[in-house]
């Protein structure tokens, strides 16, 4: 049976190096990025038998109409939610939705819940969804709050990409209880800890997306970038790794194994409050929360 992947982002940076190495796994790819000229060149160097779809996920509209395409190539059997971001300066999506929110939250949430259906027909299928160290840049001055998608005080954008993070990995762990025994895992992966990874993205940052206390690290957070297909690596093993094949709702970290060095500081109360602002804010925003 031909085995069909979804990896978001996946045109440049770690997601390119996810879907080259899915495909020398077997899998048939689908990639998934906002410019058609990196995606064909992307599916270019992945091989022929990879495809591109244009869609520029920090927009829901453009999210819920990729979801209903891929859902008409039912079933599926893996999502790779790597798609996210991470800026120096404040930006707001076509939603008027703060970017960091969007993409590294809102995004793969929306994604997910319209392809379930699709992957529970793909069954033993897994969801495989990117998270991050900068959590713990969000949690350093106490625990974030989520009355609003976003916080009273200065933007900086490590912590702002950290509380999204947060949120969405609290989103994570809740969808993982939902689908235990539906033969769908859902999995997040850190797939650099404390490192960041040589990316477009990374490039594009200046030390002022750092709160003011760090910004000391700023030099030694450049010279440890790591090469974005080492990071690929982890998120692959989430994606393919036997071992797993019963798991979900686990943290991986950079060498594959279960860690808590992020999921404890998801609490209950963290968890009810950024689910509440999650579907407050999708039905504010396209009229429906997610399924």
């Amino acid at each position: 049976m031909v085995r069909k992947a979804v990896v978001t982002g996946g045109t440049g940076g770690i997601g390119f190096h996810v879907a080259a190495q899915l495909r020398s796994e077997g899998f048939e790819v689908t990639v998934v990025g906002r410019d058609a000229e990196r995606g064909q060149e992307a599916v270019h160097r992945i091989g022929s038998d990879a495809r591109f779809l244009r869609a520029d996920l920090s927009s829901l509209h453009q999210v819920w109409a990729l979801g209903a395409r891929l859902v008409e190539e039912s079933p599926w059997q893996l999502l790779v939610n790597n798609v996210g971001g991470m800026w120096s300066t404040r930006w707001e999506t076509v939603d008027g939705i703060e970017a960091s929110f969007a993409l590294n939250h809102l995004s793969p949430v929306v994604l997910t819940s319209v392809l379930l259906g699709a992957l529970r027909a793909g069954a033993p299928s897994r969801i495989v969804d990117v998270t991050s160290s900068s959590i713990t840049t969000a949690v350093a001055d106490g625990v974030p709050t989520y009355e609003d998608v976003e916080q009273d005080g200065e933007y900086h954008g490590m912590s702002v990409t950290g509380r999204a993070k947060l949120a969405h990995l609290a989103h994570v762990q809740e969808l993982a209880e939902e689908l235990r025994g539906s033969g769908v895992s859902v999995l997040a992966v850190d797939p650099l800890g404390p490192a960041a990874a040589m990316t477009p993205n990374a490039a594009a940052m200046t030390p002022e997306i750092l709160p003011p206390v760090l910004r000391h690290l700023w030099e030694q957070i450049q010279a440890g970038l790591r090469p974005p297909a080492e990071a690929a690596r982890a998120i692959v093993a989430a994606a393919t790794d036997p071992v797993l094949d019963d798991a979900t709702g686990l943290v991986l970290g950079p060498d594959g194994a279960p860690s808590d060095e992020l999921s404890r500081y998801v609490t209950p109360d963290l968890a009810t409050a950024a689910g509440a602002l999650t579907r407050r804010t999708l039905t504010d925003r396209t009229g429906a929360p997610p399924a």
